[in-house]
């Protein structure tokens, strides 16, 4: 049951997260119209470089009007760049096929199994190392869970099971509560860890009865966020943050680093104070996954190194994220 700190945060009256899913910008041209750069039209690539553009609404409020080089704005734009055929970069950019396990299933790394519970997300952004996954084909939740489920139940060695997607918080809470009724038959599973990007670009989705769920989960609870950039924060970001804690959530925060976004120690030591300021700690910092199309957000190894190591001289190191990188095949995240 909630708690009376729980009832304290619980959200006020207010748009419906799912309505707010169905308004957001799909098309490259009003999102430029929106902040003020229609004139530049002429720049987006055809058919959205192969890769649909969704953007809530609410996050492109955040962005800065007439500012072609907003941060926010450059991780939703289709650019002419993704076109371009990069040696070295792929469909399948981390080895997600190959550690098939299930339907759904991923099984990479010991004591944990990610889920893919859903293809949905609230924002499509650009340098997304799935934006090729066959999700028609690779869905958890369907037939209520029933392989994914097997598979878990059959492997005593996990522990911990990850929902990723998509994003996993695209699915109704009644879909999600599916899920944790037939965990409560893995006594071996002890830990949940979520990673969303809709609490940072839909806030709205963490609303009354999401929080009740997750407080009454009998598990660990583990939220990792995705920012990239301080300017993603807002109140009401601040404040979506605040209920996944009452509920119980430890909350960390992975970014991928990105040029001409974040690649700059006074920009990523801001989002590290901005990330502790909502509650959240800094938890990856990734380098650029090396999926087709997004090649022109890829940030050098020297580079990145010199970044963290002035970041390191300014924060705490509790602040300070891994840089790291994921290599298909290896038993763990590869830090650089």
């Amino acid at each position: 049951m909630i708690t009376a700190s729980h009832a304290a945060r619980l959200s006020p009256p207010g748009p419906d997260w799912r309505a707010l899913w169905r308004e957001a910008v799909t098309d490259p041209r009003e999102l430029l119209e929106l902040v003020g750069l229609g004139h530049l039209g002429d720049r987006l690539p055809k058919d959205d470089a192969g890769f649909a553009v969704r953007v809530p609404r609410g996050f492109v409020a955040r962005m800065r009007p007439g500012d072609a080089n907003d941060p926010l704005l450059l991780q939703a734009l289709p650019q002419l760049a993704e076109l371009d055929v990069v040696q070295g970069f792929g469909t399948d950019a981390v080895g997600d096929m190959a550690a098939r396990s299930a339907q759904g299933v991923l099984h990479k790394y010991d004591g944990r199994a990610l889920l893919i519970a859903s293809g949905s997300c609230a924002i499509n952004c650009r340098y997304c190392f799935r934006r090729h996954f066959p999700y028609g084909d690779e869905m958890a939740a369907a037939g209520q869970w029933r392989k994914a489920l097997e598979h878990v139940r059959q492997d005593a060695s996990i522990s911990e099971l990850i929902l990723s997607g998509g994003d996993p918080l695209s699915l109704a809470t009644s879909k999600l509560e599916e899920l944790t009724r037939g965990l409560a038959e893995i006594p071996h599973v002890t830990r949940l860890r979520i990673h969303t990007r809709l609490p940072v670009v839909l806030p709205e989705r963490i609303d009354d009865a999401f929080v009740r769920w997750l407080a009454d989960l009998p598990l660990q609870k583990v939220v990792v966020l995705h920012a990239n950039h301080a300017n993603e924060f807002d109140a009401t970001v601040d404040a979506a943050c605040a209920r996944l804690r009452d509920a119980g959530a430890t909350l960390l925060n992975q970014s991928v680093l990105l040029r001409g976004i974040n690649d700059d120690a006074d920009i990523l030591a801001a989002l590290s104070e901005r990330l502790f300021a909502a509650g959240v700690l800094p938890y990856y910092l990734h380098q650029l996954d090396r999926v087709q199309g997004a090649a022109h957000f890829e940030v050098d190894d020297a580079r990145a190194l010199s970044l963290v190591e002035a970041v390191r001289h300014r924060l705490p190191g509790y602040l300070v994220p891994k840089l790291v990188r994921e290599v298909g095949g290896e038993p763990s995240k590869r830090p650089v």
